[in-house]
């Protein structure tokens, strides 16, 4: 049986319907907004795992290039390995759902959004949050749930929520946020150095419509919810497990508290050993071990909490304010464009700029349609970093880090009319204990400075953390990487002095009030000034020239009209350009041409090159060209692609010239003047030998001008008629008058 629900969504109407499509899954849901439609689905493996301390949660959103009447581009025609769209999407999905599912469910979980229809007006994504919490709520998972999101965006001062793709092209901020009917668990989104309320007031203008879509996600499961799945915790219980938490509260109360997380780490080890060997007997089998395993990290999530709200105390001893030390360094590398390395306490990020040409922009090709990229910023972490052994390789982490530092830094980079180069960051985190992604915006920004960039602003971020009991609350600045695991939320927040240009939030509890986002966010800013500070101490400004080994690029523009003598036939001009100075050249629609060379010299003799295929010939101005022919009266010189001129006999020197190869031969380059353009388009020139020192021809040269051999004249018929004529018929004539 077909059951539907809708509610009212910014413009338009979401409609979430179950029982037409994907019926045998354990909940599906077809959602349409506007013209862009998704079908989520849920499913649970039947073996359970009990005892489970994780949600074995996958989430899978996918767009078909169908959906928006298209055939994959390249070789392979069919949806292949996730875009890094998918991947982001698939985050957004999980971060707001994993923590409402029951770790004792013990069963995998898979949730796929699948994109099936889209208007490019309304952005799928936050149809697939909805969609997929609507499935995952009307199976048989069990969901402490539903939550939904919805997209704002502020636009010449005016909240709109869910805008299309044109109104968020325009907004100064936009931020996806999502939560449940008690509050805000998520929020992701870039923004132009907006403030901290104008933050609020977008956070605050997504709680009425999550509200709702949740209300009808709710009326949808009483129409067709399926009866919930037991969970599958484990039935035994720990021996002696009060006598196993006093004997190791002490020595955990006390390895927690050891500064330098290496060693800090290496105590907890030893305190949970001595523990688990003091009470061996009563650790005999697997089931034991694992109650063992999770009272010990329950004794630490309530010692650090305790910690920090009963006595303000923080694992390395700092302030709840307290940012750790920092060091900046820029231009360590010899050979890269940029480089600066960033280290905030044990966490270390170095970032690598390098700048490249227009064919080096990232091309995409989704259902959103062709574009292309001119900033990159890749994020890398490998498992040294922790001092650990692991595979190196590109995973959900680095993808989702590397997309929130882009988007932090972005909106500070000079548009592509002022710095017309492709520029990709590289971030190398050499150490973590913590938000390393903020170390990134950091290095990344010191980075691009240095490799002289003309950045807006420099922009630094900081992780905010959260510990909350009942009544009581603590928010955390930079945090660390115990922090972030035991604490209630992890609060990114980057931008410039004037503003925030970055930020993510996720919670774990069911909300967070406006009295904590506001704390945190004021507390972010003064953090952030702070690292600001530090930054500019280092480097203030962006450095006034490019690397040496970085490419020359300068720009130019041609009447549109004019292209197509740029290109030539089949690209031949360009071509033939781009061999004779070692250069590239890129051409766009709008007459725009940038030139890309491996020095200076190169790029601007084919810059001039290029404006000579377009440029009309000045009188008084002086070229120079090359003698093409050679006549008896004087030599053509072309002074530009396809344009010659005359520089008579009498104006090669002011000497007397008896013969023009006395002073020229074909092929000699020459300087001349344009003296005159006659009634017949025809350019007369003068080489600049012949000019006296105020550019002017002497009046002996002026004067001494034989008219051009233009070569017999045509004669027309009139002519050919008398010359047929007898000399006898002429003088019989003559008689006859």
């Amino acid at each position: 049986m077909v059951h539907s629900v809708s509610c009212k969504v910014g413009e338009e109407i979401l409609v979430l319907e179950t029982g037409r499509m994907a019926k045998q899954a354990g909940g599906s849901v077809f959602a349409t907004y506007g013209g862009s439609a998704i079908i989520a689905t849920a499913c649970c493996s039947e073996k359970v795992t009990e005892g489970l301390d994780f949600v074995p949660l996958t989430v899978e959103y996918n767009e078909k290039y169908y959906a928006a009447g298209k055939i994959p581009g390249g070789f392979i025609k069919r949806e292949t390995r996730p875009k890094d769209k998918e991947i982001l999407v698939s985050r957004i999905i999980d971060r707001p759902m994993r923590p409402l599912f029951d770790k004792s469910f013990g069963r995998e979980i898979q949730v796929v959004p699948t994109v099936i229809s889209t208007d490019q007006v309304n952005p799928p994504d936050i149809i697939a949050v909805n969609a997929a919490s609507a499935a995952v709520h009307i199976s048989d998972i069990p969901f402490a749930g539903p939550i939904a999101a919805v997209r704002v965006a502020l636009v010449n001062g005016k909240y709109l929520v869910n805008p299309s793709y044109e109104q968020t092209e325009a907004a100064s901020l936009e931020i996806v946020v999502a939560g449940t009917k008690a509050g805000i668990t998520m929020v992701e989104g870039g923004s132009k150095e907006v403030t901290e309320a104008e933050m609020i007031g977008a956070i605050e203008c997504a709680r009425e419509p999550i509200a709702a879509i949740c209300a009808a996600i709710e009326e949808l499961r009483s129409l067709a919810g399926k009866e919930k799945l037991p969970l599958a915790p484990l039935k035994a219980t720990l021996e002696n497990a009060e006598a196993i938490r006093a004997f190791a509260f002490e020595r955990l109360s006390k390895a927690l508290f050891t500064k330098i997380k290496q060693e800090r780490g290496q105590a907890v080890r030893a305190a949970i050993a001595e523990t688990e060997a003091a009470f061996a007997e009563h650790l005999a089998d697997e089931t034991q071990k694992r109650l063992f395993s999770a009272l010990m990290e329950d004794l630490q999530y309530h010692i650090l909490r305790d910690g920090i709200l009963d006595k303000g105390m923080r694992v390395d001893g700092r302030g709840l304010e307290d940012i750790r030390p920092i060091t900046c360094e820029v231009g360590i590398l010899p050979r890269t464009h940029g480089s600066a390395l960033f280290t905030r306490g044990e966490t270390q990020a170095l970032a690598i700029t390098t700048l490249g040409t227009v064919f080096d922009e990232q091309i995409f090709d989704d259902i959103e349609g062709d574009r292309r990229e001119r900033f990159m910023l890749h994020y890398n972490f490998p498992p040294y970093s922790v001092g650990e052994v692991g595979r190196l390789g590109t995973g959900r982490r680095e993808i989702g880090h590397g997309s929130l530092a882009r988007r932090s830094i972005e909106s500070m980079l000079p548009p592509k009319e002022k710095f017309p180069y492709t520029i990709r960051v590289v971030s190398e985190v050499l150490e973590s204990n913590g938000s390393s992604s903020m170390a990134t915006i950091c290095a990344s920004s010191l980075s691009l400075m240095q490799a002289g960039v003309p950045m807006k602003k420099p922009v630094a971020g900081i992780a905010m953390g959260l510990i909350t009991d009942e009544k009581r609350f603590a928010v955390l600045s930079d945090i660390l990487g115990d922090e972030d695991h035991l604490g209630d939320m992890d609060f990114k927040v980057a931008g410039t002095k004037e503003g925030i240009t970055g930020f993510q939030m996720d919670i774990k509890i069911s909300s967070v009030s406006t009295e904590i986002l506001s704390k945190a966010l004021e507390q972010a800013r003064k953090g952030r000034l702070h690292i600001l500070g530090i930054m500019e101490s280092t480097l203030a400004i962006p450095a006034g020239d490019i690397s040496e080994y970085a490419p020359k690029v300068v720009t130019a523009r041609v009447d549109q009209e004019k292209i197509g003598a740029v290109i030539g036939p089949a690209g031949k001009n360009i071509k033939g350009m781009c061999e004779k100075f070692d250069v590239q050249i890129n051409v766009d629609e709008e007459g725009n041409v940038t030139i890309y060379g491996k020095n200076q010299k190169s790029a601007y003799d084919a810059r001039d090159a290029v404006l000579s295929l377009v440029e009309e010939p000045e009188v008084g101005k002086i070229y120079e060209g090359a003698v093409k022919r050679i006549m008896e009266f004087g030599a053509f010189v072309e002074i530009m692609p396809g344009k010659e001129g005359l520089v008579h006999i009498s104006k090669l020197s002011k000497e007397r010239v008896e013969r023009v190869t006395d002073v020229v031969k074909e092929g000699d380059v020459v300087k001349v003047k344009l003296m005159e353009i006659d009634h017949m388009g025809r350019l007369n020139l003068a080489m600049l030998a012949a000019l006296d020192e105020n550019g002017q021809l002497p009046p002996s040269s002026r004067d001494d001008r034989p008219p051009r051999d233009r070569g017999p004249r045509d004669r027309g018929p009139r002519d050919r008629d008398r010359d047929s004529r007898r000399p006898d018929d002429r003088r019989d004539s003559f008689r006859r008058r």
